[in-house]
């Protein structure tokens, strides 16, 4: 863990106040900066004790509404204007407790607490009730444009439209319908504006903090390919370079070994022993390049290259994965040489690498594999992104720099003067890889 990392999750153990991704500049103000500590205090004291938001909120509009309670008559937001029918002395108490009690439930059931307080809100109208604790409409308001369903927004909108012009117009009188159906509905609209201004903040931070750590994502993976890159430019340089040399020194040792048998010389111990530490370094060698050249850790060290056989357990893998994926062959694949398979599997492999990663789970994949006289033909297509799942980035190209896997699939395929077709289906959806090699008969198994 690097010293940065290291410091973020101290800073997360003792609870410290992290700044939001973008907002370094912001959060070094002296002002905004306390502000946004705060606000960051608040959240973090809400996820604990979220019942203690609730509650302030219940006994804010209980506060609002305690002067109608304690007159025992209702003057609304109009003042005089409103005068209530006469009624049960308990009828207010029942109306605010209609209006305040459904508050506690505001954000784990914005919906069923907003509509609960219209259908209370629409009976004490039909009383000739108007109470100041219904501003608890607005906050019912605010908090479905803030944690609710949009669609379940709209149509609490249109409640309200009606609702309200049908109390202001013929329920109660307020003195001037058109002065009290603005005010009504305009403070309806600044609720439902503040709720969604705050909803869109919370998704643009979330979506900035995503960002943020698929970017760290992205540039732990490019060290890693940097370093397998790296990894494999050394082995390649020291097998062509030590292994050579070994390989000439072992062979003049045995040469000059046999040589000295048949003369009788007593070098001749000298250079079997010679010749037997040249090949055991070679073998370390060999051990060696294999680590540095180990790209996954759970792969064998100087195991067996895969093959054709090994495509069912890749295949079985992507399937876990997500990927529905069908597989068919047509002619004599087990005959094609070690080369070749290794070259058919990799394709193979880097194909639905592109799939998963660009495509993503959900998606459909075929995968056929013919051999045809001279010609190996490798065919993967998918059906690319699933209809309602997000966008993922394009398909990888050549000119997206080294390490993709489409690179390598021309390059494998030059080696055996092949064709590679890669691009967007001709039906407009997915991806398709097709490759032709053309397989010589000594590369042939039989």
């Amino acid at each position: 863990m690097s010293a940065e990392r290291a410091a973020v999750a101290a800073d997360n153990t003792r609870g410290a106040a992290l700044p939001p991704p973008g907002f370094d500049a912001d959060w070094a103000h002296p002002v905004l900066g306390h502000m946004w500590r705060g606000q960051q205090d608040r959240q973090r004291l809400d996820r604990r004790h979220p019942w203690l938001l609730d509650t302030a909120v219940v006994l804010a509009v209980v506060l609002i509404g305690l002067p109608d309670l304690l007159s025992g008559t209702s003057h609304g937001p109009f003042g005089e204007a409103v005068h209530r029918n006469e009624g049960p002395d308990g009828l207010l108490y029942l109306f605010t407790a209609g209006l305040i009690v459904p508050l506690w439930w505001r954000r784990r059931a914005p919906a069923v607490t907003f509509f609960v307080i219209a259908s209370v809100s629409l009976v004490q109208w039909s009383f000739g009730v108007w109470q100041q604790a219904g501003i608890s409409t607005l906050v019912a308001l605010y908090s479905l444009a803030l944690h609710g369903s949009l669609r379940t927004l709209g149509w609490a909108a249109a409640v309200t439209v009606a609702e309200t012009t049908v109390a202001v117009c013929f329920l109660v009188d307020i003195g001037n319908p058109v002065r009290g159906l603005f005010f009504l509905l305009g403070t309806a609209t600044a609720a439902v504006a503040v709720g969604l201004t705050l909803r869109i903040r919370r998704m643009y931070l979330a979506a900035l903090e995503d960002r943020a750590q698929r970017l760290e994502v992205e540039r732990d993976q490019r060290v890693k390919l940097t370093a397998a890159a790296e990894r494999a430019r050394v082995a390649r340089e020291m097998h062509d370079i030590v292994g050579h040399n070994l390989s000439v020194m072992v062979t003049v040792a045995d040469g000059a070994a046999t040589l000295a048998a048949h003369r009788n010389e007593q070098s001749t111990e000298a250079l079997r022993v010679l010749g037997d530490t040249g090949r055991q370094a070679m073998s370390e060698l060999r051990r060696m390049l294999g680590v540095l050249r180990e790209e996954q850790d759970d792969e064998r060290l100087l195991g067996p290259q895969p093959g054709i056989r090994d495509l069912d357990a890749l295949l079985a893998r992507v399937r876990a994965a997500g990927v529905t994926v069908t597989y068919r062959t047509v002619g004599d694949l087990d005959g094609l040489g070690d080369g070749v398979q290794l070259t058919v599997y990799r394709v193979v492999q880097e194909s639905l690498t592109n799939t998963l990663k660009h495509a993503g789970t959900g998606t459909s994949a075929d995968v056929t594999l013919a051999a045809e006289g001279s010609e190996v033909r490798i065919r993967v297509t998918d059906t690319g992104i699933p209809p309602g799942a997000l966008p993922r980035a394009e398909p990888a190209t050549e000119e997206d720099g080294p390490g993709h896997g489409l690179v390598g699939i021309r390059q494998r395929a030059a080696m055996y003067g092949g064709t590679v077709t890669m691009g967007p289906r001709d039906t407009g959806h997915g991806w398709l890889v097709d490759v032709v090699l053309d397989v010589p008969p000594g590369e042939r198994l039989s």
